[in-house]
């Protein structure tokens, strides 16, 4: 019995291993849906980095994974905590600078829309934020779903590892 348990014994260690890695690190995460495109495609696989934001605030603009009821959702942090948000004639508004996005498909549409007309409040509170969709026209975003808890960010993601041809880090 003794033999056969150090036999198994490293091939247990790598199974345990490899479930806290991807529990608490890193897990791979498929994009699903046009919600991000041009940036990232239906079907991308990509990195999801779960323990960056412990020892690092989340950033404007990072591309981060969102807990769902039913799947996990991919979007661009906009707001963060304070910040005033608005969009009005197809421009982004943040604390009343207009903000370049250069991640956009140059045609893209955005709604007027503004942090008071999603959530009732003219600031976005402490521990939430907006995130948005690139493709704007085809994403459920804070505009449909409200401000994100801190607590529903998963973690950020901007490695692509598949398909081959788009490896990469997106920004």
């Amino acid at each position: 019995m003794r033999k056969v348990f150090k036999e198994i014994y490293p091939y247990i260690i790598i199974i345990i291993s490899v479930l806290i890695i991807r529990k608490f690190i890193v897990t791979p995460i498929r994009v699903i849906g046009p919600s991000m495109m041009h940036t990232l495609i239906d079907g991308d696989i990509m990195i999801l980095d779960k323990i960056s934001y412990r020892f690092k605030n989340i950033k404007r603009f990072d591309i981060v994974v969102i807990s769902s009821l039913d799947k996990p959702i991919i979007k661009r942090v906009i707001g963060l905590p304070g910040d005033i948000v608005e969009s009005k004639n197809n421009k982004l508004y943040i604390n009343g600078e207009e903000i370049k996005e250069d991640y956009l498909d140059g045609d893209a549409i955005t709604s007027s829309f503004s942090v008071e007309s999603i959530s009732g409040v003219e600031k976005i509170p402490k521990g939430y934020y907006l995130v948005l969709g690139d493709n704007r026209e085809e994403s459920q975003d804070s505009r449909a779903i409200g401000l994100i808890k801190r607590s529903q960010i998963e973690g950020k993601t901007s490695l692509t590892v598949f398909p081959f041809n788009r490896i990469g880090f997106k920004k």
